[in-house]
C-alpha cells in the first residue's frame, strides 16, 4: 500500500523526506523515478520495488538509513504512485519493465529490494536475469501461498471479472475515514505506534490516490495476476523461479502481516539457496516502514 506523502527538507523525519524525482521513458512507459538521496555515486547501486497499491514513496525511511551504502532508485510502477497506468500490471510484465529500466541505468549487477507483489516481480526478474541482480531483500513477497486466508479470498474477489470492479467502488463509497483506518489496519502491524506526521502523511497521499483516474484498474487487474501466480503449473511458478536464484537473498517476514502469511517464511527459506531470514515479530505488511533500521541491519549483514 502507498504511504507518505511530499515533505521535503532536511529537518522532517527520515521516513518523510522525499527524494528527488524524474521521469524516465521504459518500454513505452513513462515511469516516475525517485533517486536516494545524499548517496556518493561510486556506491554499488540498488533498485527498490513497491507492493500492489504501493508506490515509490514506501522505501523512503530504509534508503536514506543506507545511503552510505548504495546510490539507488524506486520506480512507481505502471498504474500506481504517480506513473500512469499503460498495460504494464502483471507481475511478468512488471520485471519485464525492471528489467529495462536496470539495462538503461546501470552497467553493473544492482542490489533489489521488493515488498509484496514487487517482491515476486523482483524473484522473476532474478530468475530471468541474474546478471543483473547482486541480491535480493524480499519484504512479504507475494508468493504462492498454500493455505486460503481471508487475503486470499479478498484477492479473489478483486480478481473476479465482474465482482472485482463493484468490490473496489463499494469501498471506495465508505467514509474517508473509515478507509483510512482500515487501511492503516491492513498493512501495519501496529497503527497506534504511527508518529502523527506520519498517519498525516499517510492520509494525504490516500486522499491523492482518489484522484487517480487509473487506480481501480490497476489494483484489479494486479489482483488477477497475483491469483494467476498462485494458479501457475509448479514448473512455471514463482517458487521455481525462486529455486533458480543464486545471488545472497534476505527475507522479511512480519507476525502481524495480514496480507502475507508469514508461516510461509519456511518454505521460502527452503527454496532460495542462499536465502537469510529476518523475522520481525511485531511487524505488518511494510516492514521497511515499520522497522526500517532492523531491515537495514540486516541487509548489512548480508552484503558485508
Amino acid at each position: 500500500m502507498d504511504s507518505y506523502g511530499p515533505v521535503t527538507g532536511d529537518d522532517a523525519p527520515a521516513e518523510l523526506r522525499q527524494w528527488p524525482e524524474r521521469r524516465v521513458p521504459v518500454a513505452g512507459v513513462d515511469l516516475l523515478v525517485r533517486d536516494v538521496p545524499d548517496a556518493a555515486p561510486e556506491l554499488p547501486p540498488a533498485l527498490f520495488v513497491h507492493g500492489l497499491g504501493g508506490s515509490s514513496l514506501n522505501w523512503t525511511a530504509l534508503g536514506l538509513l543506507l545511503n552510505d551504502r548504495i546510490r539507488g532508485i524506486a520506480p512507481d510502477l505502471p498504474g500506481f504512485g504517480r506513473t500512469p497506468l499503460s498495460g504494464v500490471t502483471g507481475i511478468p510484465e512488471q520485471a519485464a519493465v525492471l528489467i529495462r529500466l536496470l539495462e538503461r541505468e546501470y552497467d553493473e549487477p544492482v542490489h533489489v529490494f521488493g515488498n509484496s507483489m514487487g517482491g515476486a516481480a523482483s524473484v522473476a526478474l532474478a530468475a530471468q536475469r541474474p546478471d543483473l541482480v547482486a541480491s535480493l531483500t524480499l519484504i512479504s513477497p507475494a508468493l504462492p501461498h498454500p493455505r486460503v486466508s481471508a487475503s486470499a479470498l479478498w484477492f479473489t474477489a478483486l480478481a473476479t471479472p465482474r465482482l472485482g470492479p463493484v468490490v473496489l467502488e463499494r469501498t471506495a463509497r465508505l467514509p474517508f475515514a473509515q478507509r483510512f483506518e482500515a487501511s492503516l489496519a491492513l498493512v501495519f502491524g501496529d497503527p497506534r505506534s504511527l508518529t502523527p506526521e506520519v498517519r498525516a502523511a499517510y492520509e494525504a497521499e490516500l486522499h491523492r490516490r482518489d484522484t487517480d483516474p487509473w487506480g481501480r484498474q490497476a489494483t484489479v487487474e494486479g489482483a488477477r495476476s497475483i491469483l494467476r501466480s498462485s494458479l501457475a503449473r509448479p514448473r512455471r511458478s514463482l517458487w521455481a523461479d525462486a529455486a533458480r536464484v543464486q545471488c545472497p537473498v534476505l527475507l522479511v517476514y512480519g507476525g502481524r502481516d495480514r496480507l502475507v502469511d508469514a508461516r510461509i517464511r519456511t518454505k521460502a527459506q527452503r527454496t532460495f539457496p542462499n536465502a537469510h531470514l529476518l523475522y520481525l515479530p511485531q511487524s505488518g505488511h511494510v516492514a521497511q516502514m515499520e522497522h526500517p533500521e532492523e531491515v537495514a541491519r540486516a541487509f548489512r549483514q548480508l552484503i558485508a
